[in-house]
């Protein structure tokens, strides 16, 4: 089996790699940087470089051949950024105004990778969107700069290419994949005006007529835009901070479609309260949303925003595809326990249902076949440590920090689309030399008097099944129309009057026919002219037909109270009482 490039791991244990399956040994391919400062981290797009600032210096290294490229003098970065395609080094420290009060000095460096040499350096402020944003050919790079979006091409920093200036561009979003690039930009509402996401094509800005696509909405204080990998659409998750219905304390979210064809939607999602997770499908052609008040739904739909496959209701708050879109993993972690449902979504089958306790960190593997999960500082500074799995729920590697240390992030070295191919899945757990995990279900509390009864499901609600959404070979392929619908109920209506009449011929007018449950409750025909046994009669009755009911239950499985059960014991006396009754007659 190949041993797979590094998951990096950072914390106050230092900087250093560890090989992917099988071996999980520590690479040689890096030397640990063992100081406690290491505050930034980044790979490259295609895993062959990696960049990190250990509170002294930015060091940039060539994984592959352990070799050290550059070492910069920025003791105080926070953040580093590659180019896609390993030309240029963005680097950001926090911005600070001098002593007197005059502006302080730029603080956004963009290097050359190939001489090492200071390309520009700007003013960024904020640490929001620091980072310039580049076209995978690196043929256009854009930032947002007060309210303008300005672009560079090929590189060249010291002449802005062009502008897209509007309103006030809050911000945007490059599309992935090959020329010609797409820019989707968001402008918050003010004054009443509605918000709204425009898609345009580079380099043809010149006002709304020559937008691909524009969406507006009111409900939208921030947007998440997410263009899918063939750049042919972008979802929107618009939010409002509050809710005015008071529905929700996380505010209310909204989802939209929209499509660089100039077709947009709303998706219609079918159950209420707030939208937790929203990712695209590799395929670009479905995408999966995790929504609604506890228990979530999750539903994938096409692009035609029909639901394709719904996954019923469960606790989950993430959705993730695997790199090649054969695998999506639902997971419920931060304040929900960790469970993961990985679906196989060819075939819209459950392949397992493994749970990652306390996890804070979810990633796929690039070879689609292993995922990391991990318990990271701020967020938990206890138990910090990560987990690699095989998704079909075996626990391959595991290791946990001592307890005076903290792990702050793990991550998989990265691999361009490609390098590794699609296998076939797996439904049986892989073999692991660590025990499976299967922590034990948590027990709800219980009062003294009932710990020696029979438990009862104590569920506030039942979880819905998941069900197939595509229409079945041989029924309806398309949704009638409403005049379909209305002669299909005419058609069926009159075929029904016939067999009622044809029903009525063959009984002759006499005989009536009586629903099964009038027939129920009914008073005894017989009677034995003494009101008092009559109503002894009829009373046993209907405790017999209670301990039928409760039979009925317990064949389903359902646990049965210890009264419920000493009920069903009585029934042969109850019987052999009403017999007596009825033979005295």
């Amino acid at each position: 089996t190949r041993c797979l490039f590094p998951v990096a791991v950072r914390g106050s244990e230092g900087l250093y790699m560890v090989n992917g399956p099988p071996s999980f040994t520590e690479s040689a391919a890096f030397q640990r940087d063992s100081g406690k400062n290491c505050k930034a981290v980044a790979f490259s797009k295609d895993g062959s470089l990696f960049a990190w600032c250990n509170g002294e210096k930015v060091n940039v290294v060539n994984v592959t051949r352990a070799e050290l490229l550059h070492s910069f003098d920025l003791p105080k970065t926070v953040c580093l950024e590659f180019s896609p395609k390993n030309n240029v080094l963005a680097t950001w420290q926090a911005y600070a105004t001098a002593k007197d009060g005059t502006a302080g000095v730029p603080n956004l460096q963009l290097h050359d990778l190939r001489t090492g040499k200071c390309l520009k350096s700007f003013v960024q402020k904020k640490l929001q969107n620091w980072c310039p944003c580049w076209a995978d050919d690196e043929s256009i790079c854009a930032r947002n700069v007060n309210n303008e979006v300005h672009f560079f091409e090929n590189n060249n920093f010291n002449t802005i290419a062009n502008k897209l200036h509007l309103q006030k561009v809050s911000d945007f979003v490059l599309s992935p994949g090959a020329q010609p690039t797409k820019v989707a930009v968001y402008v918050p509402g003010s004054k009443g005006a509605p918000s709204f996401v425009r898609l345009y094509q580079y380099p043809n800005f010149g006002g709304p007529q020559s937008a691909l696509a524009n969406k507006s909405f009111f409900k939208a204080d921030k947007v998440t835009m997410l263009w899918n990998k063939k750049a042919t659409a972008v979802l929107v998750v618009a939010s409002t901070e509050v809710d005015k219905s008071g529905a929700s304390y996380y505010g209310e979210q909204t989802l939209h479609y929209v499509a660089a064809s100039g077709e947009s939607a709303v998706v219609q999602l079918p159950k209420s309260g707030p939208i937790y997770d929203v990712a695209w499908s590799p395929n670009s052609v479905e995408f999966c949303a995790v929504y609604g008040f506890m228990p979530a739904k999750a539903t994938v739909f096409n692009l035609k925003c029909d639901p394709v496959f719904d996954f019923g209701t469960g606790p989950r708050n993430a959705a993730y595809y695997s790199p090649h879109g054969h695998i999506l993993v639902l997971a419920g972690f931060g304040n929900l326990r960790g469970q993961m449902e990985v679906w196989d979504v060819k075939n819209y089958r459950l392949i397992s249902k493994p749970v990652a306790s306390d996890s804070t960190y979810f990633a796929w593997c690039p070879d689609g076949e292993h995922i990391v999960t991990a318990t990271c500082a701020p967020r938990l500074r206890v138990g910090n440590g990560y987990k690699i799995w095989h998704y079909t729920g075996s626990v391959l590697h595991s290791y946990e920090v001592p307890c005076d240390e903290e792990m702050w992030q793990v991550f998989w070295q990265p691999f361009l689309d490609g390098v590794f191919p699609e296998r076939a899945v797996k439904y049986q757990a892989v073999p692991s030399e660590l025990p499976r995990a299967e922590p034990r279900p948590a027990q709800a509390y219980r009062p003294p008097a009932l710990r020696n009864r029979p438990v009862t499901s104590s569920k506030l609600h039942e979880d819905e099944p998941p069900q197939n959404m595509k229409p079945q070979l041989g029924g309806i392929d398309k949704p009638l129309s409403k005049t379909a619908l209305k002669n299909q109920r005419k058609h069926e209506a009159k075929k029904a009057a016939k067999q009622e009449a044809k029903g009525d011929a063959h009984q002759g007018p006499a005989q009536v026919k009586t629903p099964q449950n009038a027939l129920q409750n009914t008073v005894p025909a017989v009677t034995t002219g003494d009101p008092e046994v009559d109503k002894k009669i009829k009373n046993l009755k209907k405790k017999l037909k209670a301990i039928e009911q409760l039979k009925e239950q317990a064949a389903a499985g359902k646990q049965l109270e210890k009264n419920q059960v000493e009920k069903i014991q009585k029934e042969a006396a109850l019987l052999k009482e009403l017999e007596d009754l009825e033979l005295g007659v």
